[in-house]
């Protein structure tokens, strides 16, 4: 044996295995019982509607038929499934007590058990009786839930203090490994978190995503949650497994109370996720006005012209025109393009905000930008550019540069872009277009050129 050997992981090894089997065996035995679904004895009909209409005296004599108890219907449904939905505590305890143990886990077609159907029912009593007559609280129904974040989905405190009471798996995971505690995040149940905490919940436990309890009450924008979570232990700094901060999440949820409060931790809006954003650009985006009036300045310069976008850009993207005015009074310029990298992941190489306002059809964005003094111009390359300002003209030379052009203009370099030198070089060639001959001159810039055309030159 290696010496090295986890025995931690040894023991989550063995779990997942244990929990493997149970499953293959629960998976086989709703195989086994689909096949006995139908057809149904006249007393398994009898004992179902007794249940269904409370019948107590009627269901005491039905229930020593001990093979109606094992039968069920279309839907999968045992006479045990349908006891657990009514409310008459008594009828339940009838037919818990008159079935084989061994159905107390079987699950109907949908994949519930019995004590996930009482929970999904919002049916207290019923679920304290199965878990007194000792059904395991840690079945998950087929969609991959527990009963115990099925009832924190319900908001019910009294089923999950019950299930806590016998016992229920805190941790145990869920689909995409969404635990009972995200969940209370979610729903801003402080009195849920508070109850699982107390019981040994974690809260630092992550989700598939790497997503703590904290940033799931961020996103959902639950002030007293976060600041209970913060206080308990939570980890205002954690990243999810995309680099996205709590606070980040936060400018997402656009709550500027969370934002705030997270500031005050030691928040900082200068952390971006893997794809580069900050908290700043999410805001702007999402169109949260109060949550970007707070990140405006904890947000350095430096870190935004590092993530190679501006919040301008996030907003023209996400047409938020009062965010776009916000940002504009606060200093930011329209006319900063996007870096080389991101520009190039466009289709259309976009660079400016207002080519993202035109691209959505927002007129209001594209008139908030153009009123802001927006310029368009026609970029040099490095190599150009760091020749000409040597030269003793190069103050004249950037003057009519930031001069802005015309979109006629800007439309004939995208022309002459696509066709190509050596196209554009062959009269021949630029003759074939399916353009006017007036167009075809200024493609070529001879559109001033009238004594060419007089003479009838190429």
């Amino acid at each position: 044996m290696d010496t090295n050997d986890d025995p931690d992981e040894d023991h989550l090894t063995s779990y997942d295995i244990q929990l493997s089997i149970q499953e293959s065996i629960e998976d086989s035995k709703t195989e086994f019982y689909r096949e006995r679904f139908i057809p149904l004895s006249d007393q398994n009909r009898k004992l179902v509607e007794a249940i269904k209409q409370g019948h107590i005296l009627e269901l005491q004599e039905y229930v020593k038929y001990k093979y109606a108890l094992d039968e069920a219907d279309e839907k999968g449904w045992f006479p045990l499934h349908e006891a657990v939905v009514q409310p008459i505590q008594q009828i339940l305890e009838i037919v818990l007590d008159a079935s084989y143990k061994t159905l107390w886990e079987f699950k109907t077609s949908d994949g519930e058990t019995p004590l996930t159907l009482a929970i999904k029912a919002g049916l207290v009593e019923n679920v304290r009786t199965l878990l007194e007559k000792g059904i395991w609280p840690n079945t998950k129904n087929d969609k991959g839930e527990t009963p115990l974040l099925i009832a924190v989905k319900r908001g019910s405190y009294d089923m999950v203090s019950a299930l806590l009471k016998y016992n229920t798996s805190l941790d145990q995971p869920c689909v995409k490994r969404w635990s009972a505690m995200h969940e209370a995040a979610k729903q801003g149940r402080k009195d849920l978190i508070a109850l699982l905490l107390k019981h040994g919940g974690n809260v630092h436990l992550r989700d598939g995503f790497g997503v703590t309890p904290l940033g799931v009450a961020a996103e959902y924008g639950h002030c007293d949650v976060l600041e209970h979570l913060i206080h308990k232990g939570g980890d205002v700094f954690a990243l999810a497994d995309d680099g996205a901060s709590v606070l980040f999440e936060a400018a997402g949820g656009g709550n500027p109370d969370c934002i705030s409060l997270l500031l005050e931790y030691g928040g900082s809006g200068n952390v971006p996720n893997r794809a580069g954003h900050l908290p700043i650009h999410r805001a702007a985006y999402e169109g949260h006005y109060l949550a970007l009036k707070y990140l405006i300045p904890v947000t350095s310069k430096n870190a935004i012209q590092k993530s190679g976008l501006t919040p301008v850009h996030s907003a023209a993207d996400g047409q938020n025109v009062q965010c776009l005015e916000l940002l504009i009074e606060n200093g930011f310029d329209v006319n900063t393009l996007l870096a080389d990298h991101i520009s190039e992941s466009y289709d259309d190489e976009r660079k400016t905000a207002l080519y993202f306002a035109v691209s959505n059809n927002d007129i209001h964005c594209t008139e908030v930008l153009l009123n802001a003094d927006y310029m368009d111009y026609i970029p040099l390359c490095a190599k150009l550019k760091s020749a000409l300002e040597v030269q003793r003209e190069w103050p004249e030379i950037r003057q009519i540069l930031e001069n802005p052009c015309s979109l006629k203009h800007l439309c004939r370099l995208k022309i002459r872009r696509l066709m190509g030198l050596q196209r554009l070089c062959q009269p021949a060639s630029v003759k074939k277009l399916p353009l006017p001959p007036s167009i075809q001159r200024y493609i070529l810039f001879k559109e001033y050129d009238l004594y060419g055309q007089a003479l009838k030159l190429p």
